[in-house]
């Protein structure tokens, strides 16, 4: 295999890479015994059919397809090695040639990292993190976790914001019944706002057993276009109406839920849970504003295929973390209005922060010779056992010799960097309070 490298303009570059013909020909093979199965010829049973005989009677180029797609799968990672281009996109291929007995060459466009001008990374300014807890944070606290042991009671009277009603429900659109607009058994929050419109709403002050008609309109930027913008109506029952009945906040609640006798001694474990979250909290957001102050200094040409690249990626996350609630991205598009173009556009910014931060970074750590030593390795990995309960040495065997993770470790070296070198500034006061304490001098 050879590779040669184009360098295009705003970080792109274009990679010519030319396959042998023996792997043109082993290719060409594993598509024919990839898609014998589904070939029929008469005269042959299914599967028998010799390749020559399908080539003569649909095309030499029958399986060209297929063996490109081999050959790029196969090709391509180690190419990119060879070519010691660092890309940071997903390729946009090109077939160049592809022919029984000669050489297969395809291009593949890709971003390429882009150099990064740091600004100034030392004696950064960032603003005192405040983890002052108010007896509001504390009874918030405690209304949550109520909330967390409260229990849930089927009701007979009528809906209020806040229940949930357990519904089954279809829709219509011009009187004609739509696909994926059917469900039974939906357990809804009322109030959760996650069906369209005013649906919800509509079903405030009405009991189980009841029938309700719902009219809706989708929105105009609906994924299905053929509902887009269109009003709607939805034939709902509502087979069940529960609400969540709390607990009495004494005593008894707190040696409940807590390993305290008294409420007080409750109370003041949780103000010292969220002086220690807010002083965590603090110090993430002093890291985040730190920075950010440094890639609003620094400069870089971020190509356009790179920010792509990490939008679908963040996009695909989503409909993981999607999938792990139980619910499909195109149900949660069809409840919510939104469309994967919309989803993109939503998470290019944060994209473009993830990139920006993610590369100042790696430059900090170049510039500063910071390295993951062994030591450093181990200890992650000491801490990673201890999080998922697994002996190290497995820990161990499963990373080996990740260059991620010693990636990982660098980066929040370099985090620290730049932690140990910054100044707090003091938080502005509002301007109300700051003419408060100018009188009281007064």
């Amino acid at each position: 295999m050879s590779v040669q490298v184009e360098k295009l303009e705003k970080n792109m570059a274009k990679l010519t890479i030319e396959v042998p013909a023996e792997e043109v020909e082993k290719a060409l093979n594993a598509a024919y015994q990839k898609q014998k199965g589904s070939i029929n010829v008469p005269g042959f049973r299914k599967g028998k059919v010799p390749r020559a005989m399908i080539e003569k009677m649909y095309g030499v180029g029958v399986f060209y397809e297929e063996a490109a797609n081999i050959l790029m799968q196969n090709s391509y990672p180690a190419a990119v090695e060879e070519s010691g281009v660092e890309v940071v996109s997903r390729p946009t291929v090109d077939v160049v040639q592809i022919e029984k007995g000669k050489a297969f060459i395809y291009t593949a466009e890709v971003a390429v990292k882009p150099e990064v001008k740091l600004g100034k990374y030392t004696g950064v300014s960032v603003t005192k993190a405040n983890t002052k807890v108010t007896a509001a944070e504390v009874k918030e606290a405690l209304e949550a976790e109520r909330n967390k042991n409260a229990r849930t009671v089927t009701v007979t009277r009528a809906i209020k914001n806040g229940d949930t009603a357990n519904i089954d429900y279809e829709g219509f659109c011009g009187g004609e019944a739509f696909a994926g607009g059917k469900g039974e058994g939906h357990a809804l929050e009322i109030g959760s706002h996650s069906f369209i419109d005013t649906f919800e709403d509509q079903l405030v002050g009405h009991k189980a057993g009841e029938e309700v008609e719902v009219n809706v309109t989708f929105p105009e930027q609906y994924h299905a276009p053929e509902l887009a913008g269109k009003p709607a109506l939805f034939k709902v029952k509502i087979n069940e109406v529960t609400t969540k009945e709390l607990p009495k906040l004494d005593d008894e609640f707190a040696s409940d839920v807590s390993e305290f006798e008294t409420l007080d001694e409750y109370k003041e474990d949780i103000k010292k849970q969220l002086e220690a979250k807010k002083a965590e909290e603090g110090k993430r957001a002093q890291e985040d504003e730190a920075i950010a102050a440094i890639v609003e200094k620094s400069e870089m040409d971020i190509p356009e295929a790179m920010i792509q690249t990490q939008c679908e990626d963040m996009v695909n996350e989503f409909a993981q973390r999607l999938a792990q609630s139980g619910l499909t991205m195109e149900q949660y598009m069809q409840f919510s209005g939104q469309t994967v173009d919309k989803l993109m556009e939503q998470v290019r910014p944060e994209a473009e922060t993830r990139i920006k931060t993610s590369l100042v970074l790696e430059a900090i750590v170049k510039a500063e010779g910071i390295e993951a030593t062994e030591e450093d390795v181990n200890a992650e990995i000491e801490k990673m056992a201890a999080m998922y309960g697994v002996p190290v040495e497995q820990v161990k065997e499963y990373v080996g010799a990740d260059e991620g993770l010693k990636r990982q470790i660098a980066i929040t070296k370099a985090v620290d960097y730049i932690m140990a070198n910054v100044k707090e500034k003091a938080k502005a006061k509002p301007k109300k309070d700051a003419e408060a304490e100018v009188a009281t001098e007064e």
